[in-house]
């Protein structure tokens, strides 16, 4: 019979996963208490959470839900990080981290409904974020549509000139 505090974790763990975009479990084996506390200072930063989570109880939450294929990486000691924000900004913290302690692994991702291997996850925090990538797409757009304005109001400038020069021969 399960107990009044496993349900509530379970009913909680169910709602945080409800509202997040990216989902992803690492192997927290061998860091430290302030190790883990750092991690999770840079994913706060990074609009994340972190949270150890009991592998049973987790499966119990995603079970049925966009997220069930995460129940077959649950085993070890498992640490979860959360977000409902951009996840290129969690996977660059999470790389970071793992630059300066690499005892924490990534197990695997799921992010906006793709389940994501490890190496993945490196490829997407490799990535410009969306709004930088949205600002060199406006870029792209922009020069070859000035170079059209130009290109288009040239002949106009050209008579103008032309008609400027007729105009000051004229009166000499």
């Amino acid at each position: 019979m399960p107990t009044q505090a496993k349900v509530d974790n379970v009913r909680a763990l169910k709602e945080r996963l409800g509202g997040a975009r990216t989902a992803v479990l690492t192997e927290y084996r061998g860091l430290t208490v302030r190790q883990l506390s750092e991690l999770r200072k840079q994913l706060k930063a990074a609009a994340a959470e972190y949270k150890v989570v009991k592998n049973r109880l987790a499966r119990l939450a995603v079970k049925d839900s966009p997220l069930d294929p995460l129940a077959r990486h649950l085993a070890g000691p498992t640490g979860m990080v959360l977000t409902e924000q951009d996840p290129v900004g969690v996977a660059r913290a999470l790389q970071t981290f793992i630059r300066a302690n690499p005892a924490l692994t990534i197990k695997v991702g799921f992010v906006e409904g793709k389940v994501l291997e490890a190496q993945d996850l490196r490829a997407l925090a490799d990535l410009p974020s969306k709004e930088a990538l949205r600002a060199q797409l406006v870029g792209a757009l922009q020069g070859p549509m000035s170079q059209l304005a130009t290109l288009l109001t040239a002949p106009h400038r050209e008579l103008a000139r032309v008609l400027e020069a007729r105009s000051q021969g004229a009166s000499e």
